[in-house]
């Protein structure tokens, strides 16, 4: 009954979504979740997918051939940025944004999220995030600078306005070797 983290986190997202909608996967990784976002939003939605590794993009890029999947624009800058890449007819209406924090698996290890961009990322996404769009962060924590960016991240999130959003944290508390968990922020819309 109780889904895995991974799997728990795009159900989260993929609620958020609808056909035709701008969604931002800010840590592209090796695509899987780029894949998930672009079959949800559908050929009339876009995915703005960020990595600041050449090999990310590169191995995203392969896994979007593979699936024949064209509504995905691949950008090789750090998520802090997203701003510049939201088209202005589109600030407000963002259905939702995933990040995978910690680094990328079998990569360089000494590549890790850090938690001044993270957080950047995350509020500049907020801003334009439509009610009830959500933003949904796994948290990956057991690498050096991974408890860092997570205790950051937990501070952050009771910042946020709660009657202007929702704030979740869920994980896993019988796992052993720093569980990844999830922390998820959905904007209220006016009915909630």
């Amino acid at each position: 009954m109780l889904k895995p983290i991974l799997s728990f986190a795009h159900e989260l997202i993929e609620a958020a979504i609808e056909p035709g909608d701008l969604v931002v996967d800010a840590t592209c990784g090796n695509g899987n979740d780029t894949v998930i976002l672009s079959k949800r939003t559908g050929n009339g939605g876009k995915v703005l997918a960020f990595d600041i590794q050449e090999q990310a993009i590169e191995t995203t890029k392969k896994r979007l051939v593979q699936h024949q999947i064209t509504n995905v624009e691949l950008i090789l800058d750090g998520h802090e940025h997203v701003e510049q890449y939201i088209p202005q007819q589109m600030k407000h209406k963002l259905a939702g944004a995933i990040f995978n924090l910690g680094y990328l698996p079998r990569s360089d290890k000494q590549v890790i999220t850090k938690p001044a961009t993270t957080i950047k990322a995350i509020d500049k996404i907020a801003t334009t995030l439509k009610p009830g769009g959500i933003i949904v962060c796994v948290v990956y924590h057991g690498h050096p600078g991974g408890e860092e960016e997570k205790q950051a991240l937990l501070n952050h999130f009771t910042t946020f306005d709660q009657d202007h959003f929702r704030v979740l944290q869920h994980g896993f508390i019988n796992q052993m070797n720093n569980p990844p968990f999830i922390l998820a922020i959905e904007k209220k819309s006016q009915r909630n």
